[in-house]
């Protein structure tokens, strides 16, 4: 267990920032699933800007790492593309 003052405190806001990452990853997550588990075209374009903007600003706070967005970004709109 801690011993100082400083380091409990660290603790209480570890948790706190690590519930509020996975609270942003996960819902990622879903918004990631949603879009490759849409099968028409024009839903899946309307969608794609919204992830993307979620994937950038998750990358940008270091939720997630920016490789992984990129990585994330280009397999859906290669996904979208197949899309007929």
């Amino acid at each position: 267990m801690a011993n100082h003052k400083s380091s409990l405190k660290r603790i209480r806001q570890d948790k706190v920032k690590a519930l509020h990452n996975k609270y942003y990853a996960k819902t990622m997550r879903n918004a990631v699933r949603k879009l490759r588990a849409t099968t028409n075209k024009e839903e899946a374009v309307k969608l794609y800007p919204e992830v993307q903007k979620m994937l950038d600003k998750l990358a940008k706070t270091n939720i997630i790492h920016k490789n992984k967005a990129a990585n994330l970004k280009s397999s859906l709109s290669h996904h979208i593309a197949k899309l007929a």
